[in-house]
């Protein structure tokens, strides 16, 4: 693959060329990482040899011990995440459930919560579409997240997302509950081919929403696609042409078909019909409790933590990893029987 990189007429094709360079990106870094593997434990060793002799501290070895820890486990996922799809970037959507301002504020608390831990993982993300609520929060929210395992790691927080908290924005300061759902597909690669009939699609031109002033978009460039035969819309309105809107709309909606067929492969797993339940009791993957006592508690596992603030603030590797591990015993129970 590296030798393929190299050769004169690697960049004649873009596509073609960006893909292999990711590919190769990535193996980099697995290499990288058993390298560093490899590297720590033969410290562990050195240090143990010293502890022996009296010339390492316990605190040295257990500092050295979590960072191996660490390595582990990020190995120990990316082993389990054995799907295609699963190294490709993702597509992530939020929606708020019913209930206005509270609900529209619970799906922005959700992207803000989303947002850091795109940064704790050093992920790059493209926002597509953001429409925002009349008073506050948002009315939905589409973004690209690009990053190694990108989707193998969000495809955990596919679901219902439930809130219970003294709402903010009720004068008799009453507690409530409020619903959004998380969608997350495989962005899928421009070399992955997905037969769209141009006869299917509705097209619709309409302005971009903001907060107005001198920058606010003053012409019909958004774009709101519909696949008829499927019922799929993607659409897009952030960027300042018509034309960049709709190839950011095609590209979620290639995304969304493409998902839908694996659905179609492996019905067997669950994670369609938990993207298909309703925003309501009784259908969500976790709970976020603010009052009246603090903790967050994923259904699917039992997997929970007093510590909601820094969940909010991003802190989810925990449920995603008890998610994927679950998935992999449940996959590994299904081969037994």
């Amino acid at each position: 693959m590296r030798q393929e990189s190299v050769k004169t007429d690697f960049w004649d094709d873009n596509t073609r060329a960006s893909s292999t360079l990711k590919k190769i990106s990535r193996l980099e870094k697995e290499v990288e990482t058993w390298q560093e593997l490899s590297r720590r434990n033969d410290d562990l060793e050195i240090l143990f040899e010293f502890a022996a002799e009296g010339e390492a501290s316990v605190k040295e070895i257990l500092l050295e011990l979590n960072q191996f820890e660490d390595i582990i486990a990020d190995l120990e996922l990316k082993l389990i995440l054995g799907e295609e799809q699963d190294s490709q970037d993702a597509i992530l959507q939020i929606h708020p459930g019913a209930g206005g301002t509270e609900s529209q504020d619970w799906a922005d608390m959700l992207f803000r919560m989303y947002n850091r831990w795109l940064e704790k993982k050093e992920f790059k993300s493209t926002l597509i579409d953001y429409q925002p609520g009349e008073e506050a929060g948002i009315k939905d929210v589409t973004m690209e997240i690009r990053g190694d395992f990108a989707y193998g790691l969000l495809k955990a927080e596919a679901g219902i997302h439930r809130l219970v908290r003294i709402s903010p924005f009720d004068a008799n300061s009453r507690r409530h509950t409020s619903f959004a759902s998380v969608f997350v597909y495989p962005s899928i690669d421009e070399d992955i081919e997905i037969d769209i009939n141009p006869n299917d699609l509705r097209i619709d031109t309409f302005r971009a929403s903001g907060a107005g002033g001198q920058h606010v978009n003053k012409t019909d460039s958004a774009i709101r696609i519909t696949h008829q035969p499927s019922g799929i819309v993607a659409s897009c309105q952030n960027e300042r042409s018509q034309h960049k809107n709709k190839a950011q709309a095609m590209k979620v909606l290639r995304s969304r078909l493409y998902n839908l067929e694996l659905e179609k492969e492996r019905q067997a797993h669950q994670q369609l019909e938990n993207q298909k339940m309703d925003i309501g009791w009784g259908s969500q993957i976790r709970s976020y409790v603010f009052h009246p006592y603090n903790m967050v508690k994923d259904h699917r596992t039992n997997e929970e933590t007093g510590n909601v603030q820094a969940v909010m603030d991003g802190a989810i590797d925990r449920f995603i990893r008890a998610y994927l591990l679950g998935q992999l015993q449940n996959n590994q129970a299904g081969e037994k029987v």
